[in-house]
């Protein structure tokens, strides 16, 4: 079912009462505040990448990390897999990378038991729970194709046989925006599998003047370890079941139908600037990252500025802009910000009812 199918439930679950609802809201949030920490002790700065980071986490998606080198985006993949005390692997993508080096392959061993030769299914880097594709741009379509539909359907096919990926299984990727020559830029068609695609900048200079003091002199100390992959997955389930209000939902789906040149929902501003919007996925990632953000919050529904504040890394992979908006340096980010502006909110026709005539 997807995310957009059906009126919200009203408690966050049937089968829990709402106190035990509330206490794991609690813990979910607290867990929120330990982690961003023990990240703290060793990322200096990007708050915003950090959240939009655990809200891919706590979501059950996959996040791309664009930014030029030595932002730390490798230190804060490998920082969050500590703290989630998490299996980890870092895969670098070069063009000569196959698609069996990271899914795994089959080798002849011999048999103890019958003397005969068989194969056996040898697992790649990609059997782990956090994987960090570095610099995913770099390998060929079919190996990016590879990781791609394990991201996707979570299990990986060999010799006529399926393996399953460890659960959780969250896929970080990084691309770095410049030395573009000689990359494979991924299609968007690949892109939209990714829940958020989250911008990385440059520190501020506070953060870096701290940087040069605290990277320059003894060494950082160790983040603490201290949610187990049971919890990380209950703690997932949990924001599944937050509920939404309907007019929530209703903002969402009016925001991507927005983005779509062809649908009469666009603006004369988007049907000159975009040529392809977003689909029904970034609708569904919209209300997931709402429902994230809001209980990493401590808050117990989503609401319409949720919404706002996961609309840019939702959407700016999916929005595909005209050779008239490049022109004009109007870029998705550009996009969103002006459909942000134009969408009107819905209203919420439940609070309506219960305010009465004005």
């Amino acid at each position: 079912m997807s995310a957009g199918d059906g009126p919200a439930p009203h408690p966050l679950s049937q089968s829990q009462s709402p106190s035990n609802d509330l206490d794991a809201l609690a813990e979910l949030a607290d867990a929120s505040r330990r982690m961003r920490g023990e990240i703290a002790r060793v990322i200096i700065g990007q708050q915003e990448v950090v959240e939009q980071l655990l809200v891919g986490l706590f979501a059950r998606g996959h996040v791309l990390l664009v930014g030029v080198p030595g932002l730390a985006k490798t230190l804060l993949v490998g920082t969050v897999a500590k703290i989630l005390h998490l299996s980890f692997r870092r895969i670098q993508f070069t063009p000569d990378l196959m698609p069996s080096d990271i899914t795994g392959t089959d080798i002849l061993q011999d048999d103890p038991e019958s003397g005969r030769r068989r194969f056996v299914f040898i697992k790649g880097p990609l059997f782990a729970n956090v994987v960090l594709a570095d610099e995913v741009n770099r390998t060929p379509p079919k190996t990016q194709a590879a990781l791609l539909e394990a991201m996707q359907e979570r299990h990986v096919s060999a010799g006529g046989q399926t393996f399953g990926l460890p659960d959780p299984f969250f896929v970080l990727a990084t691309q770095n925006p410049i030395e573009q020559e000689g990359t494979y830029p991924l299609p968007e068609a690949q892109l939209d599998r990714f829940l958020l695609d989250v911008r990385v900048p440059y520190p501020t200079p506070e953060d870096e003047l701290e940087i040069l003091r605290r990277t320059t002199g003894e060494p950082s100390p160790e983040p603490e370890a201290f949610l187990e992959a049971e919890q990380l997955l209950a703690l997932q389930r949990l924001v599944r079941r937050v509920p939404v209000p309907d007019h929530v939902f209703r903002y969402a789906r009016d925001l991507v139908r927005a983005t779509r040149p062809d649908q009469p929902e666009a603006t004369a501003f988007v049907r000159k600037s975009v040529s392809w919007g977003a689909g029904p996925r970034a609708g569904q990632a919209l209300i997931l990252g709402a429902k994230a953000r809001a209980v990493l919050s401590g808050r117990i529904a989503a609401g319409p500025d949720d919404v706002r504040a996961v609309a840019r890394p939702v959407l700016r992979h999916r929005i595909v802009t005209t050779f008239h908006a490049e022109a004009e340096g109007i870029d998705a980010d550009g996009v969103i910000d002006q459909l942000l502006k134009d969408v009107p909110e819905p209203l919420d026709r439940a609070a309506s009812r219960l305010a009465g005539p004005a």
